[in-house]
């Protein structure tokens, strides 16, 4: 059974003003906001560790929302260049609630995956630093034709994103990631306390089935589009990534570099294209 909600035990808190002496007219009183408090339920998003190792050897640990944790292996590990097909994969599964153990069909360079960490994710070094480690990972140009989209597809992205976030109606607490195609049918959606998780998730269940890479397919994230959401749709071969927040800096670099499409503010039938117009 998958927790990814939790019932916790809150005190809710509201205040309202000290009424006025006559209807329609502002108070003159000087007695303090009304304060009330009552004893009830909430439900949180679940975050717990997952472990993740390759032949008994760890290699990671990120916090996530448990459910999907096999496909969010495959797709992290995607991400990161150790995996490339689905049949670099001899057996992947759980070996507990919080831990995933993969067992490879080929060798495998930990010493590399540890300068990829440092350049990616613990990299305040410099940019440079950080797009080499993709280049490094063998990542390849995308495809400058092929995919293609319009405009009045990318504004309905967004609302059927959050028709299919059961989660977060329930806590309000969780991002998402979407899978389409360029007609903007909805291949798969994926929710998570971590944005980068999600978009995991969404990666490695393709991954797994032997669809990669999603060279005709799009993603929308719920949140902003950082330069780790981009490098896993790179490597996924994913063309185009929306995002409804904004992107960094480093994010439209990494886009610009590789020939992605990316897209910042998707909401209220609007959106800025910072890399790929080619492709609407």
């Amino acid at each position: 059974m998958t927790r990814n909600i939790l019932a916790v035990d809150v005190r809710k808190v509201s205040t309202t003003a000290a009424e006025s002496s006559c209807a329609g007219e502002p108070s003159t009183s000087h007695q303090p906001p009304a304060t009330s408090y009552v004893s009830t339920h909430d439900l949180v998003a679940v975050e717990e560790p997952l472990e993740i190792r390759i032949s008994n050897k760890p290699v990671s640990i990120t916090m996530r929302t448990p459910g999907h944790d096999l496909e969010l292996t495959a797709g992290f590990l995607l991400g990161e260049g150790i995996l490339q097909s689905a049949a670099d994969v001899e057996q992947i599964e759980a070996e507990g609630p919080n831990l995933v153990n993969v067992t490879l069909n080929t060798a495998f360079d930990s010493e590399r995956l540890e300068r990829n960490f440092y350049a990616t994710s613990s990299c305040g070094v410099c940019g440079k630093a950080s797009i080499d480690a993709v280049y490094s990972t063998g990542c390849h140009l995308l495809p400058h034709d092929g995919f293609k989209t319009a405009s009045d597809i990318i504004h309905r992205l967004p609302a059927t994103l959050r028709e299919s976030q059961a989660v977060f109606d329930r806590t309000g607490g969780l991002h998402a990631a979407a899978l389409f195609d360029g007609d903007g049918r909805l291949i798969s959606v994926r929710e998570d306390v971590g944005r980068h998780n999600a978009l995991d998730k969404v990666v490695g269940a393709e991954f797994l089935a032997g669809r990669t890479p999603l060279v005709d397919r799009m993603v929308l994230v719920s949140g902003r589009a950082s330069f780790e959401l981009v490098q896993k749709t790179v490597m996924a071969g994913i063309p185009l990534l929306a995002a409804v927040g904004a992107p960094s800096s480093l994010a439209v670099e990494l886009a610009r570099r590789f020939q992605m499409t990316l897209l910042g503010f998707v909401r209220d039938d609007r959106f800025n294209v910072y890399s790929g117009e080619w492709r609407l």
